[in-house]
């Protein structure tokens, strides 16, 4: 379930009247097909939306299928209305772990041949999408570490500091046929 966006344009950080309680917390945990559909309402958002759906195509067929993806910053607001303009890119951070087979002194290596997966510059060229990675095969300490930078980072407008919410798209959905009925003139945006 996607939240109606506040009166400030944002998903809320926690839906009911108590944010203790986990489920009501975000990061909002939806269907890659939910996400799709919600946010595919102009022309503009159904470009950032194949990029996003070649992006999570070309990391999965690489090797990386096991993990989510936070997903947040202009696209997951409504900046039509509060700031007058389209959104310009996807940001997001995977979560997941190495491919099978590639060890720990191969990983380098691997993130060096699939750098437009890796390098963020060369994601937002190609995929349109603010792309970052947490590699689930480090210690836990790092983990935790990385997580805290990512969600104390997503959790906020930068401009106003203001707390937001975000959402999470597990890896394992399949983007091949949103990818087409989204190339196809489907969802009928503008």
């Amino acid at each position: 379930m996607i939240p109606k966006f506040e009166e400030s344009g944002v998903l809320p950080p926690f839906i009911g009247t108590c944010p203790t309680q986990p489920a009501n917390q975000a990061p909002y945990k939806v269907t890659l097909e939910t996400f799709v559909e919600h946010f595919a309402t102009t022309k503009e958002r159904k470009q950032l939306l194949i990029g996003f759906l070649e992006y999570r195509s070309t990391l999965k067929n690489s090797g990386v299928k096991n993990g989510f993806q936070w997903v947040d910053g202009s696209f997951v607001e409504n900046v039509e209305k509060t700031r007058g303009r389209a959104p310009k890119d996807i940001d997001l951070v995977t979560f997941a772990h190495r491919p099978t087979g590639i060890s720990p002194k191969d990983w380098s290596s691997f993130v060096e041949a699939n750098k437009s997966l890796f390098s963020p510059e060369m994601a937002k060229t190609s995929y349109k999408c603010d792309a970052y990675f947490v590699d689930l095969d480090i210690p836990s300490k790092a983990i935790v570490s990385q997580t805290k930078y990512w969600f104390g980072l997503f959790s906020h407008q930068r401009a106003t500091s203001l707390w937001k919410g975000m959402l999470e798209v597990d890896l394992s959905y399949n983007e091949t046929e949103l990818l087409h009925k989204l190339t196809s003139g489907g969802y009928d945006a503008s």
